[in-house]
């Protein structure tokens, strides 16, 4: 074991330091602690995305990482309004109107954003991470034989949609956990590494939380699995854009798309999304090449697929 450990933390430490990213996306979130921690270069600077109107419980953690391990910090608390208008760009540049996927990933483009405007060429983030080593709650529920089989799917169609905001906004991105050496080692691990019981607790990525535990602060090693956006803040995003919209507009509106455009809406705020993005992009229906259509608005899906990436329904 002691052998296991060690070897994760140099093929991560060297990944880390090859890449040379001038900048960290950090949430103080296992994940990207774990590269923080790698990080030689001190004048690497680190980026936390908060919503100053909704409670982002990321900003106490990445704060303690950052004064940890010696970096400095740039936090970037954006308004309600900053978030809308960065929501209109997320959904450009990814060109869908899942809820999910664009709570979590107006972090990521803000991050960036503000990154490349400060003066870096390059962002580092966690990537990867989840799926290599089992990080998602619903894992937790699984055999090790019926986790085995689900990585193998994840890890022939996982997507990150980081990869298309960081084109778009010019800036680099660095992902250590997906270097070719990390990967391949990750793979072969055996599943019961990965999700373990810990103080009569089950954890995903048990595994990376012990090779760290003696590095990082407890409460960030043992930190519990949190989505993007509900440690920014975004996840505020719902009751705000569910509050913007009087029951019978949403009832007529959604009646209406799924009529003329055979989309099923299921909440106000996956309106607000499903009209930004029909401003630039057209009817899912006419979308890919695929026999299997999501049943919520016919949108084109990947051979085992359990959810869907344009419209977010889940499971499908």
């Amino acid at each position: 074991m002691q052998e296991i450990l060690s070897q994760i933390k140099t093929l991560i430490s060297n990944s880390v330091n090859d890449l040379k990213s001038d900048g960290i996306a950090l949430s103080g979130g296992l994940d990207s602690s774990i590269l923080a921690s790698c990080i030689q270069d001190k004048k690497t600077r680190a980026f936390t995305m908060v919503a100053k109107d909704f409670a982002s419980p990321d900003l106490v953690n990445a704060q303690l990482v950052a004064k940890k391990f010696d970096l400095p910090l740039d936090i970037i608390a954006v308004d309600i309004q900053d978030l809308l208008s960065a929501t209109e760009d997320t959904i450009k540049i990814l060109k869908v109107f899942n809820p999910i996927e664009i709570r979590n990933n107006v972090v990521v483009y803000l991050t960036m954003k503000f990154a490349k405007k400060s003066g870096c060429n390059s962002i580092m983030t966690g990537d990867g991470a989840d799926e290599l080593f089992a990080g998602y709650n619903f894992f937790k529920r699984m055999t090790s034989k019926e986790l085995q089989k689900d990585l193998e799917r994840i890890w022939d169609i996982m997507h990150f949609p980081s990869r298309e905001l960081s084109r778009s906004i010019g800036i680099h991105l660095s992902t250590p956990f997906l270097d070719d050496t990390v990967l391949s080692y990750a793979k072969n691990l055996a599943p019961d590494l990965k999700i373990r019981e810990e103080n009569r607790k089950k954890y995903g990525k048990w595994i990376l939380r012990k090779a760290f535990e003696d590095i990082l602060p407890d409460s960030i090693a043992w930190r519990e699995k949190e989505a993007m956006q509900d440690g920014s803040g975004t996840a505020g995003l719902t009751s705000f854009l569910d509050g913007m919209m009087p029951d019978g507009l949403f009832n007529t509106k959604s009646k209406r798309y799924e009529e003329k455009e055979q989309v099923k809406l299921q909440s106000k705020e996956s309106l607000y999304y499903y009209e930004i993005y029909r401003k630039y992009y057209d009817i899912p229906n006419t979308l890919g090449k695929s026999d299997a259509r999501c049943p919520n608005c016919n949108y084109a899906l990947n051979q085992g697929a359990h959810f869907c990436r344009m419209c977010g329904s889940y499971p499908i």
